[in-house]
């Protein structure tokens, strides 16, 4: 079908333009439904309050990155990578729609209308199915495009937590970081994950075991004998007990067993604050402060090709209607246990035809 016109949307979480953005930027994300888990009546209340007392500490995180989040600029270069590597699927065109900031769906679901395509898929940018970021924005798409009148066969790619394209690399990233790092002795690596409160995890949210099946992903395809890993966590916030271990504390013990580190955003494929201030500044300056003799932060696959192209095959699969699972005991990727599992969601309608407008058919993929 390569005269058929294909429109993928990227899913992403957005940041702020500007400084006067950073607040309505804090007060989207507080009142998304699936991140403070409260009735709408208290919720949006409670979210103006947190992101009037978090504006000025926020705000001086994106001064360090002039003023907004590179977010936007990342995640257009990765657009404009996805399009140029589907040139054999016809007339494509990658689309973003970012959950908190601009463009938001409502204006990229009228910007898809207008291009009129005959099918679209739907990409998020997390490797990692989170019921607070993926099924997030999918369900925030799909309103939008009932508003938008957008009525055409659609398809979600769910999670990707062990594609090859992105394991690679990740990997070949991490190398240069493990041989800069093991000039000041053997390195610690640190994957780290952006965290959640352990209540999401345990109502069945799969993040956190396909967090770890990255991890290990990753660690098979180094090779690097007896390699010294950890998965952690970051960007913990709130008085709720959250997944670990954190970040931080292994920042702290690596001082302590004085060993030098290689840290690895695993859950985010694009730069932005939680890399370019977390990790880079806050992270870097924790490690000196506790001894740690060395300190590489590993950049995010970006528009490393073999990411490209395995967000490429992605798609590919997706417009063929495969629904290729990651292979765990040949099953789902998610275990029995994890009700949240969107594979599970979607089992019902799986292989059935595709109905304009209306088709959900999660796609995971390793």
């Amino acid at each position: 079908m390569p005269n058929q016109k294909t429109a993928v949307v990227l899913f992403n979480l957005g940041g702020p333009d500007s400084p006067d953005a950073v607040r309505p930027f804090l007060f989207n994300l507080f009142n998304d439904p699936a991140i403070l888990r409260i009735p709408g009546v208290f919720r949006t209340p409670l979210a103006y309050l947190l992101a009037r007392r978090r504006a000025k500490p926020a705000g001086e995180i994106y001064e360090i990155l002039g003023g907004k989040s590179p977010l936007l600029e990342n995640t257009q270069a990765q657009a404009r990578a996805i399009e140029a590597a589907l040139g054999d699927l016809g007339e494509v065109k990658a689309f973003i729609a970012m959950r908190y900031w601009h463009p938001m769906s409502d204006e990229t679901a009228e910007q898809v209308r207008q291009f009129d395509p005959d099918r679209i898929v739907l990409l998020p940018l997390y490797p990692q199915f989170s019921t607070t970021t993926t099924a997030s924005s999918e369900k925030m798409w799909f309103q939008a495009a009932k508003a938008a009148g957008l009525d055409k066969p659609t398809v979600t790619v769910c999670c990707y937590p062990t594609e090859p394209g992105f394991i690679k690399a990740a990997a070949g990233l991490i190398r240069s970081g493990i041989e800069e790092a093991g000039a000041h002795g053997k390195p610690r690596v640190l994957f780290s994950s952006h965290g959640l409160p352990k209540k999401v995890v345990q109502a069945g949210d799969p993040y956190q075991w396909q967090c770890e099946r990255t991890a290990e992903a990753i660690v098979r395809e180094l090779n690097v004998p007896d390699l010294d890993w950890v998965s952690c966590y970051q960007s913990r916030v709130g008085p709720l007990e959250w997944i670990g271990p954190s970040t931080d504390a292994e920042i702290e013990r690596a001082g302590a067993d004085g060993v030098p580190l290689v840290v690895v955003p695993i859950a985010f494929v694009s730069e932005h604050s939680e890399t370019l201030v977390e990790i880079e500044v806050e992270y870097r300056e924790l490690a000196h402060e506790k001894g740690v003799p060395h300190f590489v932060r590993v950049p995010t696959v970006g528009v490393e090709d073999g990411f490209v192209q395995g967000l490429a095959r992605l798609v590919r699969q997706a417009v063929a209607g495969e629904v290729k699972m990651c292979s765990q005991a040949g099953g789902r990727i998610c275990p029995d246990g994890f009700q949240g599992c969107p594979q599970r969601a979607g089992q019902a309608s799986r292989g059935q035809p595709a109905a304009a407008g209306q088709t959900k058919r999660p796609l995971a993929a390793e």
